[in-house]
């Protein structure tokens, strides 16, 4: 089984908002085949709580353009990991600290990485290096 193409748009956008406010290191990873709850995982960086929170609001506000509401909100009061819930997709923004210490990526390394817009990719990869 693999992601839905519904998780993939949701991803996608989420993406892109994130990458928008400044997020790095912007990964989606389709864990359909090893999680019954969600397809797809989105995984981005930033680098203080303020910024995790403002790519947090991004993400919501760009879904919610399209009707897709969080489930679930966890983290938003800490800014280091929040986790947002839209069923089809759950989305990580971690501190840049958290994301090297818990390294998702790694967790999930045996499921296969959705790519992404390149624009998306590259402005995420570029705002990391302004930092």
């Amino acid at each position: 089984m693999t992601a839905s193409d519904h998780a993939i748009d949701l991803a996608i956008r989420a993406a892109r908002a994130a990458s928008e406010k400044l997020a790095t290191d912007i990964v989606a990873i389709d864990v359909s085949d090893h999680l019954v709850i969600t397809d797809t995982f989105l995984v981005a960086s930033a680098n203080n709580e303020r910024q995790v929170k403002s790519v947090v609001d991004g993400v919501e506000e760009e879904l919610l353009k399209i009707g897709a509401k969080p489930i679930r909100r966890e983290g938003h009061q800490e800014g280091r990991w929040v986790l947002l819930d839209f069923g089809d997709i759950v989305v990580h923004v971690q501190h840049e600290e958290e994301r090297e210490y818990y390294t998702l990526e790694r967790l999930w390394k045996d499921c296969p990485v959705l790519e992404l817009p390149a624009d998306i990719t590259a402005d995420s990869n570029a705002a990391g290096e302004q930092e």
